[in-house]
């Protein structure tokens, strides 16, 4: 059986976490200066986290709709013949 070797950590994953942290946080402040970074207003926020947790949690990996934005076809034959 040949041995294999063991991978070594290059780039971005080799640095030390103070670097890392250094390296994105200029990235992140030249995204703003010039006027393309995004800031997340608190609705999405929140909705990227609800989808997130239904993903993660309640959804076993699939995602899971509210039930008001479901589609139910006999509601909708319904309100068509109303």
């Amino acid at each position: 059986m040949e041995q294999q070797k063991p991978k070594s950590r290059r780039g971005f994953a080799s640095m030390d976490r103070a670097k890392m942290l250094e390296i994105c946080s200029k990235g992140g402040k030249a995204s703003h200066a010039k006027g393309t970074g995004h800031e997340w207003t608190k609705e999405e926020a929140i909705e990227a986290g609800r989808k997130g947790g239904l993903v993660s949690r309640g959804g076993r990996g699939k995602l899971i709709l509210p039930q008001q934005e479901q589609t139910n076809p006999d509601l909708n034959s319904k309100q068509n013949n109303t």
